[in-house]
């Protein structure tokens, strides 16, 4: 009986060509990788807080003053929510300092996703009392800012942004 024995294989050679070819490949998934991330993040990202932060600059000095006049009113606004079926109810009050309802508002309101600028919801109040606005909202479960702006005569005279939990 003759054992057979597999010949002895030699240790493959490095040559320059393996070498370069390692190197290619390498960084070509690296590449490729970027490229997919960078396509994932474009296109899932929202927009950012500020369109034009140069407009903005331009508008902080009134934004400093209407901000000092509203905390000069001394206003109370508040809002509730209830759980209704599928949808979340909102109420906002609003009194100025002497705690009476304010009269003869226009209430524009939003529930703002704090990343993801496209699924804001506009909200519709609409005056069910003196100071008393209430709507519904179909918001999914989370971290909302609630933003708030009360005007006068097509002036805005409020507005706030909360951070809410739904």
């Amino acid at each position: 009986m003759s054992a057979s024995v597999a010949p002895e294989r030699s240790p493959r050679q490095i040559t320059g060509r393996m070498v370069l070819a390692c190197l290619v490949g390498f960084f070509g998934i690296i590449l490729a990788m970027n490229v997919v991330l960078i396509r994932v993040a474009v296109s899932s990202f929202g927009g950012v807080e500020t369109e034009s932060s140069y407009k903005a600059g331009l508008a902080f000095k009134s934004d400093v003053a209407a901000a000092q006049a509203q905390d000069a009113r001394h206003w109370a606004v508040e809002a509730t929510f209830q759980k209704e079926g599928g949808e979340t109810g909102i109420t906002v009050t609003a009194r100025d300092a002497s705690a009476r309802p304010l009269v003869g508002l226009s209430t524009i309101a939003r529930l703002s996703h704090p990343t993801d600028r496209r699924r804001d919801i506009a909200l519709d109040l609409s005056e069910t009392g003196p100071g008393r606005f209430q709507g519904l909202a179909s918001a999914a479960h989370g971290q909302w800012d609630l933003v708030i702006e009360l005007a006068r005569e097509g002036e805005t005279v409020f507005r706030s942004k909360s951070r809410v939990a739904l």
